[in-house]
């Protein structure tokens, strides 16, 4: 066969492709692969996930982007996977890893779980208060200058009944404490319980042998906070409405200032004037496990790692991805700062020791 036959057998066999490829519907090609019927989810979720599942960008990844109709209700971390009635329920999307162990001992029918995001335990002080606590000795600045405290400062003080006015000069009523939420209800208050735990055991969580000498001073801690809020949001908001006197320094996530003042932007300069955040340290890290109850969870799963989604919620909202490979850049973050990286973390107590403390406080 000479070339020019060939050539022209290979312009023909070109042709009849392209028109082949003319009679093709094109849209099938480009239209979205990952087309699927829309599904309705019913979730339980803690508390400090309401402004980021009240996100316009994030409702429309969630129910464009991935086909879901979902049904949101708040409800304390430690509830929802233990007490409330879960009928009709998808997922739980509570704020520690211990909560997946505590939903099994419960007798969820838990299916599987996915971290979506990290979230460091802070402190939220008054500017008076941690200037007061830092005269003490108990909180520090470090040289990229953020704040940590020294959390077996903290417990020494709480032990031998210091109390705001005598001990710290604070025109504020009342014994020394750091206020959180309920630790039966609540993650970050469960959480502040477990460190706590971990600092009256010499720095190492308990085992279930162990946690019961340390009950009585957890309880006794507890105890003389009166109300606690059951929800990590409500005590925040609560924070910032009731001032000083009411809650002069709290337990609560990182992300909640960051989301805070990318949505009442006008109140940024007061707040950084006014509000101080620590780092206890040692610290723990909050979790935040999406618990599938049904096989339908699997989908809300997807769209909560969608980087997308994933991107609004570090730099609109603070909270560090649970993602492996995937890393927060501090520079996306417009509110405010954070550390890029959070040193001198701890384990929880295992969920057999919160389940003896969550009893001891209820």
């Amino acid at each position: 066969m000479n070339r020019t036959l060939l050539g022209l057998l290979i312009l023909g066999a070109i042709a009849a492709a392209a028109v082949g490829l003319s009679q093709l519907d094109m849209s099938e090609l480009t239209r979205d692969t990952n087309r699927r019927d829309r599904v309705a989810i019913s979730i339980y979720y803690g508390g400090e996930k309401s402004a980021l599942l009240a996100n316009p960008k994030v409702k429309e990844i969630i129910d464009d982007r991935y086909k879901i109709t979902l049904t949101a209700s708040k409800a304390g971390s430690v509830e929802q996977v233990t007490t409330l009635d879960i009928t009709g329920r998808d997922c739980l999307w509570p704020s520690n890893e211990v909560a997946v162990e505590l939903a099994r001992d419960a007798g969820r029918p838990v299916i599987g779980d996915t971290t979506i995001f990290n979230s460091p335990i802070v402190f939220y002080a008054w500017a008076e208060v941690a200037d007061a606590l830092t005269a003490k000795g108990m909180v520090t600045m470090r040289n990229d200058g953020f704040l940590t405290a020294d959390i077996a400062a903290i417990a020494a003080a709480v032990d031998k009944g210091a109390r705001w006015k005598e001990d710290f000069g604070l025109n504020i009523y009342g014994p020394f404490r750091i206020f959180s939420t309920h630790p039966a209800k609540s993650n970050s208050g469960n959480v502040w319980a477990g460190l706590l735990a971990i600092v009256f055991n010499n720095g190492a969580p308990p085992n279930a042998s162990q946690i019961d000498a340390i009950l009585p001073r957890l309880t006794a801690y507890f105890d003389a906070m009166g109300h606690m809020e059951a929800s990590s949001g409500d005590i925040f908001e609560n924070f910032l409405k009731q001032g000083m006197g009411a809650r002069p320094i709290i337990v609560g996530y990182e992300n909640q200032l960051v989301e805070f003042l990318t949505v009442n932007a006008e109140y940024a300069d007061l707040i950084r004037s006014r509000i101080r955040v620590i780092y206890p340290e040692p610290t723990v890290f909050a979790s935040h496990p999406l618990i599938s109850l049904t096989p339908a969870c699997a989908r809300l799963a997807e769209a909560l790692q969608d980087p997308d989604l994933q991107q609004i919620a570090w730099a609109e909202h603070g909270f560090r991805t649970g993602l492996i490979g995937v890393e927060n850049d501090p520079a996306a973050l417009t509110a405010t700062t954070l550390p890029a990286t959070i040193d001198l973390v701890v384990p929880m107590p295992p969920a057999e020791v919160m389940e003896k403390i969550i009893a001891a406080v209820e």
